[in-house]
């Protein structure tokens, strides 16, 4: 077993309040509980030695490794882990069934299920849980054989079989060894609760069999509502589960991703924790979830910033802050983890976000966007809330702030946060106006004007011919991508073509985009990162709106490349097309599907297929062909 398996190894499970990731060799590596943000059980993934984990895998009789392979049930969260060798084919199935309740739970099951359908193949069990980060020490209480309770602080983890395995103490931990031929089953049911609460009843192979048929039909019920017919369908539906298993049911509040101290560079000090709901992120899906038919989640998550505009009182000060706890919480206290050695010792590990204090402007205009993007500002109460934050605004738009990219390096005119705060009084404005709500229009329409005026003077580089991540560089930015789709300009603009054309230039890679140049707009911070996935496809969407068809396709098409064996996608991608940052990542399989749907919805406009647009890319789908040499060898591209 890889002391740290590749982040790419990994597929995810989960109840809608919290998430597993299983490496391809079995692992469960990562399982907080009983919330996203609780702290762990299993962390392996952060300290192969410290962290914990729970391995059920088949194994070769000689102690040769076994051909893996790792794969969902078509169209739902039940991932299985495929083993084959010499003695047979056996699998493990993991899931857990949805827990789709306005209630909290402290209760949460994870569903491990061998069997062997060929042959005959010995397996192994090790559970060895870590609670609270690898920082408290758990007991031991052994039942029949068939029943274990790990306790630590607060929290049990029941350990339960069927099907014949025998649980043996192994310290503090359990482990246990069994055989299975062709058409046998065995199940291990996890299973986590408040520390000293009832133990949950003894399971059943019938039982699991029926729990696995209730998983099943909630995914395949669920998807039922998706009204997207494109030509990537599969790919749109794994995203869309993903990102509805990133989702905290009770609030409907999304985390940006399962984990956190994931590195953006192995080894390297940028590692974050995204177990929280960003304001930005989860504002930019309430169009693509109601545009996919998922509008139950987009008004859950609506419901969500609606309350929190009302309610104020962040930790700054501000209307609002940049990301909350999944209830709301607005104090996300970071501490450093030093006991953990970090994945491929990616040090410091960090629990908590210290950026939730920072100012970031944009988000008002992300907020204001989801607020009325459904035709429905909410009770007056919430409308007086949202009209006060954007009375607010018009006093405090044009202050240097963090950024998106909540960079640790200074504050700045960012171009981002400025067009936003234009789309949160445009969107206001629109609003009060059609459905006659009481507002100061007049000042909100002369704040959106004077920002309009600031951005295309200052946020316009004449040297350049682009739009800039700030007013005092010429560095471009990736978050700029957005400015055709909210609005602030057509697709076909020449000031929008020439900075698409220079991005082009200066932050594409093939298909693959980085957010900025962080040597030439220093963040504050040691280290390089990868590119940014969520840029790749606003690119691609951003290609695709300006006419450039072809180039768009080929993009996403080698975007898709990128994806894991299951179709998931972490935030960034290194030099040698690994993946890096935290595991998987929502913002990513969100832009995934507004590229889908932008890229299927222009294809289908066009009534054959156009030349790419004025593309400086040449060849049949942006792919060029080197020129032939002098001597009939080929020159390097």
């Amino acid at each position: 077993m890889d002391r740290y398996p590749p982040i790419a190894e990994h597929g995810m499970v989960g109840d809608l309040q919290t998430v597993a990731l299983v490496s391809s060799g079995g692992t469960v590596d990562w399982w907080c509980t009983p919330r996203f943000d609780s702290p762990s059980v299993f962390a392996s993934l952060l300290d192969s030695e410290r962290g914990g984990h729970c391995r059920l895998a088949a194994e070769h009789p000689d102690g040769d490794g076994m051909s893996v392979r790792q794969l969902y049930l078509s169209d739902t969260a039940i991932l299985v882990t495929r083993f084959m060798g010499p003695g047979g084919v056996g699998e493990v199935a993991d899931f857990m069934v949805p827990v789709d309740s306005p209630e909290p739970t402290g209760r949460h099951q994870l569903i491990r299920v061998a069997r062997v359908v060929r042959g005959t193949l010995p397996f192994v069990l090790t559970c060895r849980p870590r609670f609270d980060y690898g920082r408290a020490r758990h007991s031991l209480a052994l039942a029949d054989g068939h029943a274990a309770v790990l306790r630590g602080p607060g929290t049990d983890l029941h350990v339960q079989t069927t099907g014949g395995i025998t649980l043996r103490a192994d310290g503090d931990d359990v482990t246990a060894r069994f055989t299975l031929s062709a058409g046998q089953a065995a199940a291990v049911v996890l299973t986590t609760a408040d520390g000293g609460a009832p133990a949950p009843q003894v399971p059943s192979l019938s039982g699991v069999a029926e729990d696995l048929e209730r998983c099943r039909d909630f995914w395949l019920s669920w998807l039922r509502s998706c009204t997207y017919r494109g030509r990537w369908q599969e790919v749109v539906n794994r995203s869309a589960i993903t990102l509805k298993m990133l989702t905290y049911a009770p609030t409907g509040a999304p985390v940006a991703a399962a984990t956190m101290g994931l590195p953006e560079q192995a080894g390297g000090e940028r590692n974050w924790d995204y177990r929280y709901t960003w304001v930005r992120d989860a504002s930019l899906s309430v169009g693509a979830l109601i545009d996919l038919g998922f509008v139950e989640e987009a008004h859950a998550f609506r419901r969500w910033l609606r309350d929190r505009v009302e309610a104020g009182g962040t930790a700054s000060g501000d209307p609002l802050q940049i990301m909350y706890r999944v209830d709301g919480d607005p104090h996300l206290t970071e501490e450093t983890l030093d006991h953990l050695e970090g994945y491929l010792g990616s040090r410091p590990v960090r629990a908590g976000n210290a950026a939730a204090d920072q100012l970031q402007l944009d988000i008002y205009g992300e907020a204001s966007d989801a607020l009325v993007v459904g035709r429905d500002v909410g009770a007056i109460r919430g409308w007086k809330a949202l009209s006060g934050v954007l009375d607010w605004l018009a006093d405090n738009w044009d202050r240097p702030d963090e950024g998106i990219w909540e960079t640790r390096g200074g504050r700045q005119n960012f171009t981002y946060s400025r067009l936003m705060a234009w789309v949160a009084f445009d969107r206001g404005i629109h609003a009060a106006t059609e459905f006659s709500r009481p507002a100061d229009v007049e000042r909100w329409t002369a704040a959106r004007d004077a920002v309009f005026e600031q951005i295309t003077e200052r946020g316009w580089h004449d040297k350049r011919k682009a739009f800039v991540q700030h007013y005092d560089t010429d560095v471009l930015d990736a978050s700029l991508l957005l400015m055709p789709r909210v609005g602030f300009l057509s697709p076909h603009d020449p000031d929008w073509i020439s900075t698409l054309d220079a991005m082009d230039e200066e932050l594409v890679s093939d298909s693959l985009v980085y957010r900025y140049d962080p040597a030439a707009s220093p963040d504050g911070l040691r280290g390089s990162e990868g590119t940014f996935n969520l840029c790749s496809f606003l690119y691609v969407e951003a290609l695709a709106r300006s006419g450039r068809l072809l180039q768009a396709r080929h993009a996403f098409d080698k975007m898709l490349t990128y994806a894991n064996h299951v179709g998931l996608f972490a935030e960034e991608i290194g030099p040698s097309g690994e993946q890096l940052g935290n595991f998987p990542q929502a913002f990513t399989h969100l832009s995934l599907i507004t590229a889908a749907m932008a890229l299927d919805e222009e294809l289908s406009r066009a009534s054959t297929m156009p030349s790419d647009g004025g593309t400086r890319h040449p060849g049949v789908h942006g792919f060029k062909v080197p020129p032939e040499t002098s001597d009939g060898g080929n020159e390097g591209d």
